[in-house]
């Protein structure tokens, strides 16, 4: 049970602050918070480097929406009294370095290329649900409703992304790619 001290579960106890746990999921805002910042960047070259204009335009669609996740994460830093810090994300490095490889590798212009493209992409949105899911859980677990939902909202759309990938993919781009 709450006392009244708790409030709406979202005032955080200085233990709580302290804790591994909250250090733990801290840390990890930080990381998604990079993430998002250099997919911003990364969204403009798959944008770019697509063949079909659907997909081209599904990544500036979601290039927008990211810069709204980063702004929804400063909003979870300021819930949490914090500035916000990013901190290197190796994955998401990882993730973008191998989308440029696979652009590299495949010819510009192509539909096998747009193929490799909405892999990348998809790569990335699976990290990005992964991690969304996991801060949500993380922050109903300490109480951080107003959180909570931020995150939640972002891993809605990052779930409606993936789905809109595989959309692409499987109407034409994959077809498409086979027959190249």
């Amino acid at each position: 049970m709450k006392n009244a001290a708790s409030g709406n579960g979202d005032n955080m106890s200085e233990s709580m602050k302290n804790s591994e746990f909250h250090k733990l999921f801290v840390d990890e805002v930080k990381d998604i918070y990079w993430a998002e910042k250099a997919l911003v960047k990364a969204l403009t070259k798959m944008q770019k480097a697509a063949t079909s204009e659907e997909l081209a335009s599904a990544f500036a669609e979601h290039q927008s929406q990211t810069e709204g996740h980063v702004q929804r994460l400063e909003q979870v830093f300021e819930l949490l009294e914090m500035k916000p810090v990013a901190k290197k994300c190796p994955a998401m490095e990882g993730l973008i370095q191998e989308a440029e490889e696979l652009k590299e590798e495949t010819e510009d212009g192509s539909s096998v290329r747009d193929a490799a493209l909405i892999s990348a992409a998809q790569k990335v949105e699976h990290y990005e649900i992964a991690s969304y899911g996991t801060l949500a859980t993380f922050a109903k677990t300490m109480g951080h409703s107003d959180i909570a939902k931020l995150l939640e909202q972002t891993l809605n759309e990052e779930k409606e992304t993936d789905s809109n990938l595989t959309r692409i993919a499987e109407s034409m781009v994959n077809e498409e790619a086979l027959h190249e």
